[in-house]
């Protein structure tokens, strides 16, 4: 099993996204952090099912969110680089 790391950045997007669940409804967003466990033990026990996007970066669609988080793979770790809305344009920043 790999050693997963999450980026700053990726635990931004997280944390904006689970706030604006927990707006649209109390405990979604928890519901939708259960379903970011869940992603990340998958991508820690099996990364390399996960397709690759772009270079080395592969990509774990959330299960039932629009979500997917991206990461790179090393020799024992797993990089979370970023967690993105799949249905917005990728250039889009709130900040």
């Amino acid at each position: 099993m790999y050693a997963v790391f999450i980026r700053s950045e990726a635990l931004t997007d997280m944390k904006e996204a689970r706030d604006w669940y927990d707006s649209q409804s109390i405990g979604l967003g928890d519901r939708f952090y259960e379903a970011l466990t869940l992603a990340f033990a998958r991508i820690a026990e099996t990364p390399y099912i996960f397709p690759t996007v772009q270079g080395g970066i592969h990509r774990s669609l959330i299960r039932r969110y629009p979500y997917a988080l991206f990461f790179e793979i090393d020799a024992q770790n797993i990089y979370i680089l970023a967690c993105a809305h799949t249905r917005r344009d990728p250039r889009h920043r709130p900040h």
